[in-house]
């Protein structure tokens, strides 16, 4: 029983080091930043890079209707929010502030535009956030070189 004991505390000794708790918080930073950017995506024009398309006016004009702002303004605001904030998580730069903005975005679309998606999909992109709110970008972040020279 004691070899299992001593394995099982090399096993978390192992897992909190800062290795390998960098490579989780990467994993973590780049699928959330994969959720929104490809959602970002499909707001703009096929063969544009920053064009928002018809498509996502309409999806926002009627789909989207429950979001308290003019639908324009949210169209252009989901496009820009889906492309700065991944691209920042991905560099690991503000790291905190990209991970909170996205879990106010995904507040937006569970209370507004899909309340009956929380235990599917939204509950996940909130414990995503989460992780990145309370970590931050880890060893392998832009934030990491920035914090250690301050």
């Amino acid at each position: 029983m004691n070899a299992i004991a001593d394995l099982y505390a090399r096993l978390v000794k192992l897992c909190a080091a800062p290795m390998a708790e960098g490579i989780m918080l990467l994993f973590v930073r780049i699928s959330l930043a994969g959720i929104f950017w490809r959602s970002g995506r499909t707001k703009v024009d096929e063969n544009a890079w920053f064009t928002l398309s018809d498509n996502a006016r309409t999806l926002f004009q009627e789909e989207y209707s429950g979001v308290p702002l003019p639908y324009e303004f949210a169209a252009w605001s989901a496009l820009i929010a889906e492309h700065i904030f991944p691209a920042l998580l991905v560099a690991g730069l503000l790291t905190r502030v990209s991970a909170f903005a996205l879990l106010l975005m995904t507040m937006v679309i569970q209370i507004f535009v899909y309340p009956e998606a929380w235990w599917q999909v939204h509950m996940i992109w909130v414990a995503l956030a989460m992780v990145l709110l309370v970590r931050g970008g880890g060893i392998f972040s832009i934030d990491r070189i920035w914090n250690s020279r301050r």
